[in-house]
């Protein structure tokens, strides 16, 4: 049995952040209503998202990843009829989720206000760029200006170099902490029998995520900046050019143990044992120098012998895997990483599954994303109770839409 089985979302969200939300949920098994319409189509379903994701393909794929696991029904919720249906569905919802700008809901005649008074254990999570208050609440933005105005993408990057633009990262964060305060918030209701609120500002979300950073500012005025791929501890800690066309390895070494085992599995070269990288300070010292030494190293190996040979000795190093080596990887293979759906317009396709593994509730892809407005028989005809012929009349009207 899936930990949500039961469970009933009725979501409007769109692009990124807002699906990753209720995709975590479906995996978990709710019933996730995806709300969309011809009036305001999710961005990742037009043929203009090829300019972000540099094809259709590209596009799509996005959008069957996030969707995948849920249902879809057509909605115009700029008519009063169709708002009316949605108030409708909310009775039979035990969650509601949006990822609009802050207020629109409101304007919608769809604001927690109202819906609390359809239904008081309703839990809903407006999943805005900045919250529901302040100054800047009523501003846009996406996954480049959430990264950037958290914070993240301030310190991402190499020395001296730009900021880095943090994309999808900037999306599925927030999203993946949105849905952990959904699980607290049906917890919460489990025991109290209440509903909630939950203002979550995907910016805030995103600046959690550097909490150091920002102490280190508040109590003791540093900046912090770009420094690539190196750690304030750890040495080396940083990638390394291999043999091949842009073939990358990873290699992090926490102590003077790793750094023995480290020595030994590359032969024990003669600049290993230099003072000046004697010890874990030291080290972390010269790390221009130590660099520049392993990679002259790791430039004679491809990345899969690096990894085979650190790891054998006990040492932390990755490849750095192209979309090709990561399908194929024997290890996100043995681990289901990608999961195989039949998808009714473009045949079989891989989409990403859940993270996790659970023992006595486990999290599965249970289907491909859905065709634009596939389940309106289902929600309207059997959840609603509506018949055939006023389905007709709200499609002919442009309400199912």
């Amino acid at each position: 049995m899936n930990s949500l089985a039961g469970v009933r979302i009725l979501d409007f969200t769109r692009y990124a952040a807002g699906p990753q939300i209720t995709l975590l949920l479906a995996f978990m098994g709710a019933e996730v209503i995806k709300v969309e319409s011809l009036v305001a189509v999710d961005h990742f379903r037009r043929e203009e998202a090829a300019v972000v994701f540099g094809s259709a393909r590209a596009a799509a794929d996005c959008f069957n990843s996030l969707n995948a696991s849920k249902l879809s029904i057509t909605l115009n919720l700029t008519t009063a009829e169709g708002v009316e249906l949605a108030r409708r569905l909310v009775q039979l919802s035990d969650v509601v989720v949006d990822n609009f700008r802050a207020g629109v809901m409101d304007k919608l005649g769809l604001g927690y206000p109202v819906l609390r008074e359809i239904k008081p254990e309703i839990i809903m999570l407006s999943a805005s760029s900045h919250g529901s208050t302040g100054p800047e609440s009523r501003y846009i933005a996406y996954a480049v200006t959430m990264g950037a105005l958290s914070g993240l993408s301030q310190v991402t990057g190499y020395a001296g170099g730009p900021p880095v633009i943090m994309r999808s990262s900037s999306d599925l964060r927030p999203g993946t902490s949105a849905a952990f305060a959904i699980l607290a918030a049906l917890n919460y209701r489990l025991e109290t029998g209440e509903g909630q609120f939950i203002d979550f500002s995907a910016r805030e979300a995103l600046s959690c995520g550097i909490g150091e950073i920002l102490m280190d500012y508040t109590m003791n005025g540093r900046v912090r900046s770009r420094n690539g791929n190196r750690d304030d501890i750890m040495a080396p800690h940083n990638c390394y050019r291999c043999k091949g066309e842009d073939k990358w390895v990873s290699i992090a070494i926490s102590n003077d143990e790793e750094w023995a085992a480290f020595c030994q599995a590359t032969g024990n070269p003669a600049w290993t044992k230099e003072e000046r990288f004697g010890d874990q300070f030291s080290r972390w010292q010269h790390q221009d120098e130590l660099d520049g030494l392993i990679e002259a190293w790791t430039i004679n190996h491809t990345h899969y012998q690096v990894m085979e040979m650190l790891q054998g000795a006990g040492v932390a190093a990755a490849p750095s895997f192209n979309n090709e080596e990561l399908f194929n990887d024997p290890h996100c293979r043995e681990r289901e990483c990608f999961t195989p759906v039949q998808h009714p317009e473009e045949g079989e396709l891989y989409v990403l599954a859940p993270a996790w593994k659970f023992s006595a509730t486990p999290a599965k892809v249970t289907g491909p994303a859905p065709l634009f407005g596939e389940h309106n028989e289902y929600v309207f005809g059997e959840l609603l109770g509506m018949p055939e012929e006023e389905i007709s009349r709200l499609v002919a009207e442009e309400i199912l839409y």
